[in-house]
């Protein structure tokens, strides 16, 4: 895909994705949606990419949906009445992926099933799709200037992006309500208090804060890595931890045989491990166990 709202970008096994709309502030469109959704699929699959920072362009990280859009602005079909039915039935249908599915939504499910561990590097105004898009990355970090909202009572619709699935989980369920309901505008201090990111640095800090994460994540096994990221997620949402147990102890079986046999001597010897196995093509047979 050819990208014209987004910047894909890889150094030292780092993925940088930059939203790169800076004069709309990065606002979000059904073709950004498209972009991201191309980026992080082919990233999961992208050996030279260890880990991936996202960031905005500018002086916003994403404003939101480009409400100036004519029409509907995220692209829906409004002579449609779907039901639930006909949402798990047509599910993948690209003609209802088009003109009923939240496209924030399929953005968020394309970083949920990503291999690679993404971090959020939030340099600015991160309002509606601008935040909930970052509830599914693993780490967030955000700069002084940085200011978030969960806006989407506030002008009359509802949370999106499964951010009702990931958002009461990273900062608790009256937290998430309380930010939801009034639609208040965050610092990026407050966002640190309430536990949705990380650390706050100063803005010329950010990205290099963001990328030494990145580098201790590219130095480990990227099968482990992976088979991580997936299990953490998954197993957390289980109803007994017998569930996870099972994947647990099928990710160690054959982990043994894949990265520790060079971890394991790195350790023992005081040196750097060199890991040869790839997320592309060195996964267990048992990955991805939840289809």
């Amino acid at each position: 895909m050819d990208y014209q709202t987004i910047r894909y970008e890889i150094a030292e096994n780092i993925l940088t994705l930059t939203l790169d709309r800076p004069e709309q502030l990065n606002a979000f469109t059904v073709q950004m949606a498209n972009e991201l959704i191309d980026a992080f699929n082919r990233a999961s699959e992208d050996d030279e990419v260890s880990a991936i920072v996202v960031t905005g362009a500018g002086r916003a990280f994403c404003a939101g949906m480009d409400l100036s859009v004519e029409g509907n602005v995220f692209g829906l079909d409004e002579n449609l009445r779907p039901t639930l039915e006909d949402v798990n039935s047509n599910l993948e249908d690209p003609e209802y992926i088009r003109s009923v599915r939240d496209t924030g939504g399929r953005v968020t499910l394309a970083i949920y099933d990503c291999k690679k561990p993404v971090i959020a590097a939030i340099n600015g105004a991160a309002v509606g799709i601008g935040a909930t898009m970052t509830c599914a990355m693993d780490i967030r970090l955000a700069s002084e200037h940085a200011r978030i909202g969960f806006v989407f009572n506030k002008i009359g619709i509802t949370p999106e992006a499964c951010s009702t699935w990931f958002l009461p989980r990273i900062v608790g369920m009256s937290q998430a309500l309380e930010w939801s309901f009034t639609g208040d505008i965050l610092t990026a201090e407050e966002a640190r208090e309430g536990r949705y990111v990380k650390a706050v640095y100063p803005a010329e800090q950010l990205l290099e804060e963001a990328y030494k994460i990145a580098r201790k994540i590219a130095a480990h096994s990227p099968v482990a890595i992976a088979l991580t990221r997936q299990m953490m997620y998954r197993n957390s949402a289980q109803d007994h931890p017998v569930e996870a147990h099972k994947v647990d102890s099928l990710s160690i079986f054959y982990a043994a045989q894949i990265g520790a046999k060079e971890g394991i001597p790195a350790f023992l010897e005081k040196r750097k491990a060199n890991y040869t196995d790839k997320a592309s093509s060195d996964m267990p047979d048992f990955y991805p166990w939840w289809d």
